[in-house]
């Protein structure tokens, strides 16, 4: 199985070239976030498509503790059409307060862009939405490859209550 370095990463690569590190309106980051139970891995269930992750299946991204501070997150997806796994790894650190979920996250040097976590399973941090610095990004994340039914029909329906184009969501195959 190759793998293969992602021209622009899987998740916040477009936000990383406009350098935008802000909240979208109407949104507001989770507060008493735990960064050590936020880490391991997330699948990718659904998303606001970019050309970063277009065609990509078995997306996840894999957070963990970084030698000198702020979080490693690593993207993989696969892609069919060229028969690779494209992966990114980059670099978190929170905005404000390490115990908000609002973090500035860069691929790319000094570019950041805005990941910011505004709905949380703070209890048992199974599932997590994620915007950008606009509404055109929105990623549903789950620790499973498949999400109960109903949660994410709830998630899907607090997003479009934000104001995402939530008709617009890909979802994600984890076949």
């Amino acid at each position: 199985m190759r793998h293969s370095p992602i021209s622009l990463p899987l998740m916040v690569g477009a936000l990383l070239a406009m350098g935008c590190v802000r909240i979208p309106e109407n949104i507001k980051p989770v507060g008493s976030f735990e960064s050590d139970r936020y880490l391991g891995n997330w699948y990718e269930i659904a998303r606001l498509d970019h050309s970063f992750e277009r065609g990509l299946t078995n997306v996840t991204a894999t957070y963990s503790l970084r030698e000198g501070g702020g979080l490693k997150v690593v993207n993989q997806g696969w892609s069919a059409e060229k028969g690779i796994w494209k992966t990114a790894t980059g670099k978190a650190f929170f905005v404000e307060d390490a115990h908000q979920g609002y973090l500035k996250v860069s691929f790319f040097g000094p570019f950041y862009g805005s990941y910011i976590v505004f709905e949380l399973d703070q209890e048992g941090y199974q599932y997590a939405l994620v915007a950008g610095p606009d509404k055109s990004y929105l990623w549903l994340l789950s620790r499973s490859p498949k999400m109960n039914s109903a949660k994410q029909e709830e998630l899907i329906n607090k997003a479009k209550g934000f104001g995402f184009d939530t008709q617009k969501l890909v979802f994600v195959d984890h076949g």
